[in-house]
């Protein structure tokens, strides 16, 4: 399975799974009733010391941050256009923050313990149809599938660059084509190990 992790030793890297996202889903609750400009950074600034603490290479986080611009100036100048700047400011402090807390769990968890922790978490709701084993499956296959999305996404640009055509919405089109076979192979590959 791809994973994100960098391993190192480092008090984040031994905080346990299940407490680490209790405290993401408890952040990022909480952060959505601040409103305060220097509060919410001061809550970045405190997960940019994790990062620090956890021995993440600022390089990893640079690209975090570089890929999540352009949604975060998008967002800011709806927000500076229809509630004024301070909404702007506020909205993009907290996405900011949150992207960044999540990636942080991400690469100082690993997946097979993400995936215990959430199956450990369903074991009591198996009275009612839940079956643990099946969500731990399913969020295993979505964490490792969106890069391989992600590459099918480029294949595609790269095959439209190479006939001239640039930047075109037709591009949706073949990735929809080449995501619903590749889910058609797994489907064929799941039924053939007796997984329905």
């Amino acid at each position: 399975m791809l994973s994100l992790y960098h391993d190192a030793r480092t008090p984040v890297h031994t905080v346990p799974a299940g407490a680490k996202l209790v405290v993401l889903a408890v952040a990022g609750t909480a952060l959505f009733f601040v409103r305060s400009i220097p509060w919410l950074a001061l809550a970045l600034a405190v997960v940019l010391l994790l990062y620090a603490v956890a021995r993440i290479p600022w390089r990893a986080t640079a690209k975090q941050v570089v890929s999540l611009t352009p949604f975060l100036i998008l967002i800011m100048i709806a927000q500076l256009l229809f509630t004024g700047w301070q909404s702007g400011v506020v909205v993009g402090e907290r996405l900011l923050t949150l992207v960044l807390l999540a990636n942080l769990v991400t690469l100082t968890t690993r997946t097979s313990a993400m995936i215990d922790t959430i199956e450990t978490a369903l074991r009591p709701l198996r009275p009612l149809g839940v079956r643990p084993d099946r969500v731990g499956l399913l969020v295993a296959m979505t964490i490792r599938f969106i890069p391989v999305i992600r590459e099918q996404a480029e294949l595609v640009r790269s095959a439209q660059r190479a006939r001239g055509i640039e930047r075109s919405t037709v591009f949706l089109i073949p990735l929809l084509i080449r995501t619903l076979r590749m889910a058609d192979q797994v489907g064929e590959a799941l039924d053939a190990r007796g997984l329905d």
